[in-house]
């Protein structure tokens, strides 16, 4: 059955609520209820109760539910870490490290702290959350004693999370981007998402001026009279600022009586990170045929394993080494474990209820056929050549309308896959463009998450933090549309 117009409307509605109340949640729901609503010929009773069987169809597809079951146990992980006083002990480390620079010049020690900074924010792109949580909390008293604003801390923390996250797509980003990708058809969502890096130009740049400014010294907008403040006067914030205070990574406090180790926290996350290429190499092994050498089979196994899988087994057997060195250092016992675990999933759980409204909306979408109409409607009038620059810039108008780019992508990937097919483009290069769409409009976004929390990690006022970072950002989302252009037109 063709819907038409009505095929359009759910995902309108949706982000219209969003708008209105800036609760994602409620207008995914509604989006959700209102397709089913016109699938079933507009019956209510029909309708909700079709909603509810798409929300339980979900968890059949398997990627789904490793998905989802992996967004919860990272928030295990996470609590483990904090609890293990692994976080205070890399701390401690940093300390040490910059006390050997004493006897440079203070300009260099403020150069290679916010190095420090941004290269732990990519490190730990394993979640947004944590990277931008991490980076604020240890670095702040850093930043504070060299007189670097908070401002700057919460840019450092904000840019370096989303982006490095997007980029490396062994975290529950990559898990959900190829759970939204396998919604719309794409056999091997794993192999599009590494092709996609390459021309996912947003993210790279945001890295890159964030380099290029520590660097070069040479800040500019309000970020630069910032600095300027905090270097005549010493004050960290504006002094109407209201600061957003967060004094731990998560909420729950760490083990008392036992000594900080950064190797608590190091190992985990090497595990996780280490753990996640193998997996995919295991799941696509017995998929390859004909592979001429072990190298071979194994770089053509990665592409065709499961992503889903993959995320799932490596946190898990993070948490089981976790728990292994936990136990040995009396850190830990049984029933702490049991209890953090049920705590950390508790924490992520708007996570997973977001990962399940955002699948459940993209296959309504894709029962109404909503990106095929989209993509007929618009095949008269949008060329080719303009799709890539068009798309990034609605994924970032709904990013910043929403603050979710999580929202954004399940959105727009129902919308824009069956763009590209009709009008002959680049699927990769659209992808791209929506990916990074939504990581710009969430950088600008004041009613972003994960801006929200680099304000209250590094303890800034959240409208100054918008402000300092709004024009680094509107740099980068002008270049991209430059290069999506010339894509366009002059091809890859």
């Amino acid at each position: 059955m063709e819907y038409g117009f009505l095929s359009v409307l759910p995902p309108i509605i949706a982000i219209i609520l969003a708008l209105k109340t800036k609760q994602v949640y409620i207008a995914l729901l509604f989006g959700i209820w209102f397709s089913w609503l016109i699938i079933n010929n507009w019956n209510p009773l029909d309708g909700t109760i079709a909603m509810i069987e798409g929300m339980v169809n979900v968890f059949q597809s398997e990627g789904n539910t490793r998905t989802i079951m992996f967004s919860a146990l990272v928030g295990a992980l996470l609590i483990f870490i904090q609890f293990s006083r692994g976080v205070e002990g890399f701390i401690n480390i940093i300390n040490r490290k910059l006390t050997q620079l004493e006897g440079k010049k203070a300009g260099y020690s403020r150069v290679v702290v916010q190095v420090l900074a941004t290269v732990t924010g990519l490190l730990l792109f394993v979640e947004t959350s944590i990277s931008s949580l991490t980076v604020g909390t240890l670095y702040r008293p850093i930043f504070d004693t060299l007189k670097i604003p908070r401002e700057k801390l919460a840019y450092i923390a904000d840019s370096s999370s989303a982006p490095s996250s997007i980029l490396i797509p062994f975290n529950a980003w990559g898990a959900f981007i190829m759970g939204l990708l396998l919604t719309q058809g794409i056999e091997q969502p794993f192999t599009m998402m590494l092709a996609s890096i390459k021309y996912n130009f947003y993210p790279l740049l945001a890295i890159a001026i964030v380099f290029v400014v520590i660097f070069t010294k040479k800040d500019f907008g309000p970020m630069k009279k910032a600095e300027k403040r905090t270097l005549e006067t010493g004050l960290l914030m504006n002094p109407n600022a209201i600061p957003m205070v967060s004094d731990a990574v998560t909420s729950f406090p760490p083990k008392e009586g036992i000594e900080a180790k950064a190797y608590n926290m190091i190992v985990p996350l090497l595990v996780m990170v280490f753990m996640m290429p193998i997996n995919l190499v295991y799941t696509g092994w017995t998929l390859v045929e004909n592979a001429t050498s072990f190298l071979n089979h194994a770089s053509e196994a990665i592409g065709k394993g499961s992503g889903s899988s993959a995320v799932l087994y490596a946190v898990i057997t993070a948490l089981l080494v976790a728990i292994v060195m936990y136990f040995i250092q009396g850190i830990m016992k049984p029933k702490e474990a049991v209890d953090l675990t049920l705590k950390g999933i508790g924490e992520l759980m708007p996570l997973a209820l977001l990962m399940l409204l955002a699948f459940a909306i993209g296959d309504a979408c894709k029962a109404l056929e909503t990106g095929a109409y989209v993509a007929d409607a618009t095949k008269d009038w949008l060329s080719p050549e303009l799709l890539p620059a068009v798309v990034f810039i609605i994924s970032s108008f709904i990013a910043f309308s929403t603050g979710t780019s999580w929202g954004t992508f399940a959105i727009m990937l129902a919308i824009s896959i069956p763009m590209a097919n009709i009008h002959g483009s680049d699927s990769t290069i659209i992808v791209a463009a929506t990916l990074g769409g939504g990581i710009f409009g969430d950088h600008c976004s004041p009613i972003s998450d994960t801006s929200i929390i680099s304000s209250m990690a590094s303890a800034s006022d959240h409208i100054d933090h918008v402000k300092t970072q709004l024009p680094y950002a509107l740099v980068g989302g002008v270049i991209t549309v430059i290069m999506y252009l010339i894509i366009g037109f002059l091809g890859s």
